[in-house]
């Protein structure tokens, strides 16, 4: 995939950057300066370098590699991450959301080569070419931001938030803070602001979430509100909750917007060490890494979608907690409203799920894909053929013949869903879109994004709602969120949660033939083998 967020491709380029401090390139690389052994962020507000003094690193361990020390006054460390990694679908993308997820903590580097399919000697070449560091200097360059994160915003003690990070030892964690920070852990705890750490009840870590703004927080929280799985997730219009399946046990967390306008993630664990995998999840959940003025600005060159545009500044597609979670739901949900998803999804958790006590109350887990395979079919309601797709899905992925997760090949990831019975374009595309946070996905089949289509003044049928957003490449899944806000069935989306409830129990009027924005019938009887024909609710 072509890297389509705001290129810097030479060293003129950057520095024009450093001396504007746009903040809109953050986190996309850092400036190192001889001089003073530091790196900074583009945006820091120290004086320019010199020119001959400035060297442009692709990411903060590469700079750690070459022998600096992070800024304290910009805190490179802190800034969002960089969108790279989600508009790209190549093997270093692939790799880096990877190692965000802690699959090098978990498995090592033999097991995050084995993940993307290479040799561990390949894999370090490409990430070295590429980056200036190998695996495992990016690995210890995140451990190093999520301890940074803990010492600042939190009150744990340093031996666990050595581990919380994914530190083997404490005088491992002491000495990476030492060379990345130029300070022992106790300075730069010393550092935090007086309002850094909100009070939090005891067993609970409360951060800050780094945000490149502007950021459409209404959106997000009324997209997840609509689609909360009762028992498993709740939402309000400033919060949302879940608990979900970490790799070291279940987990409680919830992401709510501050009084000073700032995200902060809450959250229990069974273990600390799935910290840092729990805030790579919440961040590709809520797409926080996006780059929003590189995305408004393509999307508002044309005049169609301008206004909404400029009416939802900041634009974001959810991602997924759970990969295998993410496609029984979709599946679930096909063909269905949103709210007899959620009605279904809401019955299989509270027959065949696990109620849970890691957070501030009982939640009861989504239910395991082997669970769904061994007693899916005595809970789920619907058409035979699909209801036996949805397991034998389940099935695949409980023994490991179907792999989903946030590194796959896009298309590789694509053609393996396909090949599964029940699963046809929409549900696979969904995912894809979901799942890898992919930004050019389009979903001709899904009527809710057509009838926004229409609201909007564009082409709503398939052929020319396809042919007319072909123009909006390399963003076509942020302009389906617009295409979706558009739609008349999902303005209580976009509503306050109690008058948003209310749009959605309120009874329909019949005003004869209409287009159904919300449920899609086959035109035509679907096959035994092929259960889906096209699925335009949004599961």
């Amino acid at each position: 995939m072509t890297a389509t967020v705001p290129q810097i491709p030479g060293f003129a380029e950057r520095y024009r950057v450093i001396q504007s401090r746009d903040r809109r390139f953050d986190g996309q690389f850092v400036t190192a300066v001889r001089s003073t052994r530091i790196y900074c962020r583009p945006s820091c507000p120290a004086r320019t370098p010199k020119e001959e003094n400035v060297t442009f690193y692709a990411t903060s361990a590469a700079a750690h590699e070459a022998g600096y020390r992070a800024c304290k006054r910009c805190l490179p460390e802190a800034a969002p991450g960089s969108p790279l990694w989600d508009v790209r679908g190549d093997v270093v993308a692939r790799a880096m959301r990877l190692i965000a997820d802690g699959v090098v903590d978990r498995e090592g580097v033999p097991g995050l080569a084995r993940r993307l399919g290479y040799s561990l000697r390949h894999l370090t070449r490409l990430l070295t070419a590429e980056l200036g560091a190998g695996p495992l200097a990016l690995a210890r360059a995140h451990r190093a931001h999520t301890a940074r994160a803990l010492l600042v915003g939190t009150d744990l003690s340093s031996a666990d938030v050595a581990f919380s990070a994914g530190f083997s030892s404490v005088r491992q964690f002491t000495d990476t803070i030492g060379e990345v920070f130029g300070m022992p852990p106790r300075d730069l705890r010393a550092r935090r602001s007086r309002d850094s750490g909100l009070e939090a009840s005891a067993g609970e870590i409360d951060l800050a979430l780094p945000v490149r703004g502007p950021i459409d927080t209404i959106g997000l929280f009324g997209w997840m509100r609509a689609h909360a799985i009762p028992g498993v997730e709740e939402g309000d219009d400033r919060s949302f909750a879940r608990v979900a399946r970490l790799p070291a046990g279940p987990a409680w967390f919830e992401v709510r917007l501050a009084d000073d306008g700032r995200l902060r993630l809450r959250a229990r664990l069974s273990a600390l060490a799935d910290l840092g995998t729990l805030i790579a999840r919440v961040r590709r959940l809520f797409d926080l890494d996006a780059d929003p003025l590189a995305i408004d600005e393509a999307l508002a060159r044309h005049p169609e979608l301008a206004p909404s545009v400029a009416a939802i500044p900041g634009v974001r597609v959810p991602g997924a907690i759970d990969a295998d979670e993410m496609l029984l739901r979709a599946m679930i949900g096909q063909q269905i409203s949103v709210a007899s998803a959620r009605t279904m999804q809401g019955r299989l958790t509270a027959e065949l799920g696990e109620q849970i006590a890691v957070g501030p109350r009982p939640f009861t887990l989504f239910p395991s894909p082997a669970v769904i395979a061994e007693r899916g079919l005595e809970v789920l309601r619907g058409p035979a053929a699909r209801m036996r797709a949805i397991v034998e899905t389940a099935a695949a992925l409980a023994d490991g013949s179907l792999e989903l997760g946030a590194g796959d090949d896009g298309a590789e990831q694509r053609e393996r869903l396909l090949a599964m019975r029940g699963i046809g374009p929409w549900t696979a595309d969904y995912v894809r879109m979901r799942v890898l946070g992919d930004p050019d996905v389009l979903l001709p089949g899904d009527v809710a994004a057509r009838a926004g289509a229409a609201a909007l003044g564009l082409p709503s049928d398939p052929a020319g709602f396809t042919s007319w957003s072909q123009r909006l490449a390399p963003w076509r899944s942020y302009a389906m969120a617009h295409y979706w806000y558009a739609a008349p069935v999902t303005q209580a989306w976009r509503a306050p949660a109690e008058s948003g409830a209310a749009v959605a129990a309120a009874p329909t009027r019949r005003r004869g033939p209409r287009l159904r924005a919300d449920i899609v019938l086959p035109s035509s009887p679907a096959p035994a083998p092929a259960p889906e024909t096209e699925s335009e609710n949004l599961a």
